[in-house]
């Protein structure tokens, strides 16, 4: 096929008796061993002149040639949009994302999204799956701030992707919530799936839910209100969102569950002012700790606390001069 790269070598005694997919995977680091397969089941590999499937059982000497087409442009355009870029390399970029800015195009937000911004400032994209496009392993919601890794390439997408379905990688939360906990920490283990009638919304309350867990300890404790930090064992969309208010404790001027109505275990009426006129719900993506994909060390990384919700802390601390510790 003119115009795309061929990658050919002969099988060593090392790499026989090993699927044909892994083989290739291995030898090409920057392709995962899904989007090889992709490429052998379209033909695109052949091992002794001969079309074969990605289970194929490779033997010493087998001549193996592999048409490795460019990564296909997505629909998403590159926008100039600021980044608060915590840690990069060629194969991931770490993040502060700042509240306000949606993670991928969909319905309604087709430009102005974290992938825009990605596209042009990554001109080191390597592609995810055959399309010329950031790996998004994990998201944060519109208006939740903080720490977001993003994959370069297919083999650290792919790598990352495991990492967060085993579980292996580390959150850590802040979120201010309405109320007085009654302990100084605890494990939400309530599970998570659709809403039954608001299909936007999620629930602990769904005909079809899968469980989920939720570490949590008191930071700061005001009158009526609670800086908590929070640890994800699982990541279920909205996941704390929907188990503080599941528990009575909703996120500050969270919407959508139950964060802006009056607060029952009413705060200081200052505190309720104080409250009243933040603009988004209280929850900070505040610490991020994954393998790196090539070379399998630790990394960890936090974000600082956004201004609004650093200055609202600060404006209850000095109100009520009860905090517990500072962050």
């Amino acid at each position: 096929m003119s115009g795309v790269p061929v990658f050919s070598f002969a099988a060593t005694e090392k790499e026989a008796g090993r699927r044909l997919d892994t083989v290739i995977a291995a030898r090409i680091p920057a392709l995962s061993r899904s989007y090889v397969g992709r490429l052998i089941r379209e033909g695109r590999v052949t091992v002794n002149s001969l079309t074969t499937k990605p289970a194929y059982v490779t033997r010493r000497g087998d001549v193996v040639r592999a048409e490795i087409p460019p990564p296909r442009r997505i629909a998403s355009k590159p926008e100039p949009i600021p980044l608060a870029i915590l840690y990069e390399d060629s194969e991931v970029i770490v993040l502060n994302k700042p509240a306000g800015l949606v993670v991928h195009p969909a319905a309604g937000h087709q430009s102005g999204t974290l992938v825009n911004a990605l596209l042009y400032h990554c001109r080191d994209l390597q592609g995810i799956g055959g399309d010329l496009r950031p790996g998004i392993v994990h998201r944060l919601d519109k208006d939740t701030s903080g720490t977001l890794v993003v994959a370069k390439n297919d083999m650290a997408h792919e790598c990352l992707s495991r990492q967060f379905r085993k579980r292996q990688v580390q959150k850590q939360y802040l979120a201010l919530v309405w109320g007085d906990m009654k302990a100084s920490a605890g494990v939400i283990d309530l599970p998570i799936g659709r809403h039954p009638v608001d299909r936007k919304k999620m629930s602990i309350k769904s005909r079809r839910s899968r469980s989920t867990e939720t570490g949590w300890k008191i930071k700061e404790a005001f009158s009526g209100v609670t800086l908590l930090e929070l640890d994800l064992k699982t990541g279920r969309t909205h996941q704390i969102r929907v188990h503080c208010a599941a528990i009575g404790h909703p996120v500050v001027r969270d919407a959508t569950y139950g964060g802006t109505k009056r607060w029952k275990g009413a705060p200081l009426q200052d505190a309720r002012h104080i409250l009243k006129s933040v603009k988004r719900q209280m929850l900070h993506a505040w610490k991020l700790a994954f393998a790196h994909p090539r070379t399998g060390e630790l990394m960890r990384f936090e974000s600082p606390l956004p201004e609004d919700m650093a200055s609202a802390l600060e404006s209850l601390r000095a109100l009520t001069g009860q905090g517990m510790q500072s962050i």
